[in-house]
């Protein structure tokens, strides 16, 4: 049920953190299938979930929150018909439709939700989804702009909603590995972490010729623009999140899209901070198609005791280390250059390269970190116990802050200075202002949260 937090502290939410830690009696467990009617409320041990964006994301998302015994699918939202009526369809006994999000946000007993539309939305939802007192599973990206990450870092903090974001190969074994050899020490002193991203869709990108003005029936075009300056429909822009990333005010390219998952290991293995220099370029090239986004990037990440680079390139699929097929394919990368030796990584496997003799006689580290129950069950298990799950806005803000501000230095055309106590770009009037985006009417950045 909804917590009201003017009301008495006996709610459900206190009710399912105090039990956690007290077996006083064993909960009455009422599935959700036995529940009848649309908007039927779950029972006070069930979390009444609601789901914002019905795509190919969400909808993974989705399944795999309601897989957790405690969960019932209570909301969904799409403002596309065939979207939404698919997945009531997955949960007509319990779930109700809506095709504007902000009806949905005061739906009655809604507990938690799942923003999955596209990365212009993110900010604007997540912040009105904390006001509305809800738990929150966030796509990535967390947001587009340095002046999002911080308010929604900020709501989410400010009204106490449980947030996780979604980087589901933060939750993986193999990278708690990664993060544990790292961390042993074995390969010295790290002066540099080098991490890419490439596949060839070059020249043709997307499709050319595709704009139209022929929007299909039961999708409000209007609305899934939102807050982003108005463009003509385009049946690719809308396909699937893969799309997304050919348009930069939808997205912000390929490397929003893609570091938060890449980038994460180097900053929890090495715990890292802000970068105090971020210096980026790049552009379109060579992609022609009717998308506006770069096709290449390159970006310098400046660390008080090490560089990180990115490299982005959707014109050529070379891997390095992880060639391994000469075929043109989608290929990633982590690179961990240590006085001792050189760990290279992707999602799945890793090699260790040592310096001549400088890592011999050194033990693989212990499993000291524990595994996870999934992204998504991790989320949901902290909804219960009241504690922030591993990809909360507070730690992964250290990942999305330095994508938007890469770039946004790729757009100026320089480098960025960034003051990592205050959380603010110096020295540029431009780029701090550029840093704070500006909403088309009559949405407006919620200012009041920076």
């Amino acid at each position: 049920m909804k917590e009201n937090k003017n009301s008495s502290p006996f709610t459900r939410r206190h009710f399912v953190k105090t039990t956690a830690t007290a077996a006083i009696a064993a909960p009455l467990i009422i599935k959700s299938s036995v529940l009848k009617g649309k908007g039927t409320s779950a029972p006070n041990d069930k979390i009444n979930l609601g789901i914002i964006g019905c795509g190919g994301l969400g909808k993974a998302n989705l399944n795999a929150c309601s897989s957790h015994p405690d969960i019932v699918v209570t909301a969904a939202c799409d403002v596309w018909k065939d979207r939404l009526d698919y997945v009531l369809s997955l949960h007509k006994d319990t779930c109700t439709g809506y095709t504007d999000y902000r009806e949905l946000l005061q739906h009655k007993d809604l507990d938690a939700v799942i923003i999955a539309t596209p990365a212009h939305w993110h900010a604007i939802q997540a912040i009105e989804a904390a006001e509305a007192g809800l738990d929150i599973y966030l796509q990535k990206p967390m947001t587009m702009h340095l002046g999002e990450s911080l308010a929604v870092r900020n709501a989410v903090k400010k009204n106490d909603t449980i947030c996780q974001i979604g980087t589901q190969i933060h939750s993986s074994d193999h990278y708690r590995r990664m993060v544990e050899l790292v961390r042993s020490g074995n390969l010295g002193d790290i002066g540099t972490v080098r991490t890419f991203f490439v596949m060839n869709e070059a020249p043709n990108g997307v499709g050319l010729g595709y704009n139209t003005k022929d929007i299909p029936k039961g999708l409000n075009w209007d609305m899934w623009v939102g807050p982003a300056p108005m463009q003509s429909f385009n049946p690719n822009l809308v396909k699937d999140a893969f799309y997304h990333g050919s348009w930069m005010d939808f997205s912000g390219g390929w490397t929003p899209g893609m570091a938060p998952h890449i980038t994460d290991l180097p900053i929890w293995a090495l715990e890292l901070g802000y970068p105090t220099e971020i210096s980026a370029s790049g552009g379109r090239f060579i992609t022609k198609d009717d998308g506006d986004a770069y096709d290449n990037h390159e970006v310098i990440w400046r660390y008080p005791k090490l560089n990180m680079t990115w490299m982005l390139s959707l014109s050529n699929s070379y891997g390095f280390d992880f060639l391994r097929e000469q075929k043109s394919q989608r290929r990633l990368g982590i690179y961990f250059h240590g006085v001792n030796g050189t760990l290279h990584t992707d999602y799945s496997t890793h090699k260790v390269l040592p310096e001549g003799d400088r890592m011999n006689g050194m033990e693989t580290p212990p499993e000291t970190i524990a595994p996870s129950p999934g992204h998504e069950h991790e989320w949901v298990e902290c909804i219960k116990s009241r504690k922030q799950p591993s990809c909360n806005p507070g730690y992964h803000i250290k990942v999305d802050i330095p994508i938007q501000l890469s770039v946004l230095s790729m757009k100026l055309g320089r480098s960025i200075r960034f003051d990592p106590d205050k959380e603010q770009i110096i020295g540029d009037e431009e780029a701090a202002r550029m840093a704070i985006p500006e909403y088309r009417g009559p949405w407006k950045f919620p200012s009041e949260y920076l």
